[in-house]
């Protein structure tokens, strides 16, 4: 009786508002506050295409069905519909419950004959008894089971995806290339690198505005890639206001990325350090240690890129020296490992300096580790 009335409900549910939810073959993944948007052109470009945006009011989706195969469909607003985020071609539509949804996992296993590995997607949309953990670990055991095929939470060559809308769930198989990560065979990681880095920076000294805006600029850049330390090496004397209103530009700027990173970030963020050192002090005190200069009177990039990389992988700190205004003065060029030009026939903006210097690290670190790797496999 119970399971009875449970049917019943449900397929009151399905033709709710009467919309077919069973009958969309394709979702179709949006911007926010896009979806309107996606369903009017899929319908100009599609005719006789059936599209919902917001279905049951969740955003950043819209479902859609044709004649045509949910491959096929889904294939061709891939290519066609730019502001399609992510098309999923539903297999099966059951509703949202574990036990309806593992059953139907057991159907499209077979989607994964030739697949190496799998894993399993799940968005739950709505108020269930239920996790999207609990679905991922129930289907993902199903999965294994039926077809044999190895779990690679990392880089999967098929995906089973389950779509939970509401009392609604649609499940799937898709390339694994159709959920990029970040991180995937073939980059390597270079942000450990960048602590490495010491940011030797002249100060940027005028207007009591100019100061400061330039200060949260520069230190939104350093703190964005969490070098080790950023130091403030102003030559002679200066004015204090106008150092003043740099440097508390400076904190400002490390702190508002640093809060960023806090809610984003997997990984514990490091806060960059902030030191003040007379230039040529700093110079005399640390001339054992790597010192490269970025002025447009240096190399390109491209010529030191190894140079560069070698200097950061192979010593525990390496001291980048940024001009402002007034540029690096010569006499420290002596004094320089390397002295670098950034973009040859540019003049780089103090603002965009040490983020354009982070960036050719970034670059020739990167090119010289993926060198190595396929060296040493």
């Amino acid at each position: 009786m119970i399971i009875i009335l449970s049917v019943i409900k449900f397929t009151a549910e399905i033709i709710l508002d009467n919309v077919d939810f069973s009958r969309f073959s394709v979702i179709v993944k949006t911007l926010r506050d896009y979806e309107n948007v996606v369903a009017q052109i899929l319908k100009e470009t599609f005719p006789g295409i059936e599209v919902l945006a917001r279905p049951l009011n969740f955003s950043g989706l819209v479902l859609a069905s044709a004649d045509a195969p949910a491959e096929d469909l889904a294939k061709d607003i891939r290519l066609r519909i730019p502001e399609a985020e992510r098309v999923l071609p539903v297999k099966c539509y059951v509703p949202a419950d574990i036990n309806f949804i593992a059953d139907a996992a057991k159907k499209i296993a077979g989607e994964l004959i030739g697949a190496k590995s799998f894993a399993v997607n799940t968005v739950r949309r709505g108020r269930h008894n239920f996790t999207s953990i609990d679905v991922n670990v129930k289907v993902g055991a199903v999965i294994k089971d039926t077809s044999g095929c190895q779990v690679n939470l990392d880089f999967p060559d098929k995906v089973v995806f389950v779509e939970i809308i509401g009392p609604h769930a649609y499940l799937g198989v898709t390339e694994g290339s159709e959920f990029l990560k970040k991180m995937r065979p073939g980059k390597i990681h270079v942000r450990e690198y960048f602590r490495k880095v010491s940011i030797v920076q002249m100060p940027y000294l005028g207007s009591l505005e100019a100061s400061h805006e330039m200060g949260v600029r520069i230190g939104r850049e350093v703190q964005t890639f969490e070098v080790g330390e950023l130091i403030v090496a102003p030559i002679g004397a200066v004015k204090a206001d106008e150092l003043n209103a740099f440097l508390k530009g400076v904190f400002e700027g490390i702190e508002s990325r640093y809060q960023i990173q806090v809610r984003s970030y997997a990984h514990k963020p490091r806060k960059t350090e902030v030191y003040i050192q007379n230039l040529y002090e700093l110079v005399r005190e640390r001339s054992k240690e790597p010192i490269i200069v970025f002025e447009p009177e240096g190399e390109p990039v491209s010529s030191v890129a190894t140079r560069l990389a070698d200097l950061v992988i192979n010593n525990e700190r390496v001291n980048f020296l940024i001009g402002s205004r007034e540029g690096i003065p010569l006499g420290i060029f002596r004094h320089a490992n390397i002295v670098v030009d950034l973009c040859p026939g540019v003049t780089i903006a103090t603002d965009l300096a040490a983020a354009s210097a982070l960036m050719a690290l970034a670059f020739s670190v990167h090119q010289r580790l993926a060198e190595d790797l396929k060296e040493n496999p």
